[in-house]
């Protein structure tokens, strides 16, 4: 999609503090696998550092598999509920493209042809996403048939979404959280999953979380953009044990000698 394209399908959505999901797939009798459902997740940007992150937990394994999509100097996406995880790729190469959060989300729910899964019904309506590209500008979309309870929530410099929650708290909690902590941006996310948890969290429990955070060249190693990735695939209390790869990371980085140049700051390294 050229940028000319991609203006002619510039829409602004409807803000609102937070969107709940209007109808469940359940209340229409139709069954879906949900082992494909149910998550909260948070995407965040750090103006001080210019890194971009996000963080996810669900009751399902190895959440990240599909979830979490970034890239240093384009944006970031969380792709969940009736999931196809083509949008985060997608996602990506519009915001590469020009497209504000907002565009993209419109033009890829408008390309969906809604095909199903497997043989049974996947409906584009039951999708939840949400998109922000490099300067932290964020857009959010719950369906209106997500399973209850599902909704977002924006911040600054945050947005967080989920479904099968225990309620809205879960959400305004992970804003609250990401909003008030301080620190590195790893920190703030894994905070933000702690404060989902705190208020009811996914209401099948816990397995499975991830995070990710990239900035431009200030990862390990030559040409690398990703700062941080983990996976916590299959734990009782995978946040717990996220909290405590990320804390790891951070006092890594704050070891180094110097900076390298343009990553000071990142993920508490030194400025």
């Amino acid at each position: 999609m050229d940028r000319k394209t991609g203006a002619l399908a510039l829409i602004l959505l409807c803000a609102a503090p937070v969107t709940p999901a209007l109808r469940s797939v359940e209340a229409r009798g139709e069954q879906i696998d949900a082992a494909g459902t149910g998550t909260f997740s948070i995407l965040g940007y750090d103006p001080d550092t210019g890194e971009l992150g996000a963080a996810v937990q669900s009751r399902v394994y190895s959440v990240g598999n599909g979830v979490l999509w970034a890239e240093a100097e384009t944006g970031i996406a969380a792709t969940q509920a009736i999931v196809d995880v083509s949008y985060g790729p997608k996602a990506l190469a519009l915001l590469r493209s020009g497209l504000t959060p907002d565009a993209t989300i419109k033009a890829i729910l408008d390309s969906d042809p809604d095909p199903g899964y497997n043989g049974q019904p996947w409906p584009k309506a039951g999708r939840q996403f949400a998109v922000m590209d490099a300067k932290g500008r964020y857009a959010a979309y719950t369906g209106p048939e997500a399973t209850a309870w599902a909704g977002n929530k924006g911040g600054k410099y945050c947005t967080a979404q989920g479904n099968i929650l225990a309620g809205e708290a879960v959400v305004a909690n992970m804003v609250r959280n990401f909003e008030q902590t301080r620190g590195p941006l790893s920190v703030r996310l894994v905070a933000a999953l702690e404060g989902g948890q705190a208020g009811g969290g996914d209401t099948r429990g816990q397995q499975s979380a991830a995070l990710i955070v990239v900035k431009k060249n200030c990862g390990v190693w030559l040409h690398n953009d990703t700062v941080l990735r983990l996976q916590v695939d299959d734990n009782p209390e995978p946040i717990k044990e996220l909290r405590r790869l990320v804390e790891k990371s951070v006092e890594s980085s704050g070891g180094a000698r110097r900076a390298v140049p343009g990553c000071e700051g990142v993920n508490g390294g030194p400025r």
